[in-house]
């Protein structure tokens, strides 16, 4: 239990080293990874029984080769690849949105800096410490959630492609 405090009190302290930003790039991530998630737990789950669906669906039809027919297999595959796709161009723009917040947090720690300097004169190292420290932190905070979100963004988006042209190949007429 005084681990879990413990891991609390350094996340509330690394969120007031980095400033309010930091807070900003912390929901953005946590609203990220959820969408995240729910995509892999959907492909793990909810869609092979859309899958299904569309299989006994397509495979119910006696008619395969007409244009009738054809314009229904182009809807259902149109349809399971809306459903593979959805969330993520949202995740896609959040994963967009961390580093520009980071640099948003460096620009407001440089503010902070220069205030320090305008104020105590020429520059001193302690008093301008923390604006560095704003500086810095939402930064590396923004590029690593960025980097995190990019590299699972991008798989989500390959599995979503080859499952859909999988579902596809499987609506083929059959000869």
């Amino acid at each position: 239990m005084q681990n879990l405090i413990d891991g609390f009190v350094a996340i509330r302290d690394f969120l007031e080293l980095g400033g309010n930003v930091l807070f900003a790039i912390m929901i953005v991530t946590f609203v990220m990874w959820a969408l995240i998630l729910e995509r892999f737990m959907y492909l793990r789950t909810g869609y092979r029984s859309a899958v299904n669906q569309v299989l006994e669906e397509w495979r119910g039809r006696t008619d395969h080769t007409s244009w009738y027919a054809q314009q229904i297999r182009r809807e259902l595959v149109s349809r399971m690849a809306m459903a593979l796709d959805r969330g993520i161009p949202l995740i896609k723009t959040l994963v967009a949105l961390c580093p520009l917040l980071g640099l948003l947090g460096t620009v407001t720690g440089m503010i902070e800096v220069f205030q320090v300097m305008s104020v105590s004169g020429s520059g001193n190292p302690r008093a301008m410490a923390s604006g560095v420290s704003k500086a810095t932190i939402p930064t590396m905070a923004g590029m690593v959630a960025a980097i995190s979100g990019l590299i699972f963004s991008v798989q989500l988006e390959r599995r979503a492609k080859s499952e859909a042209e999988w579902v596809a190949d499987e609506l083929r007429p059959e000869d």
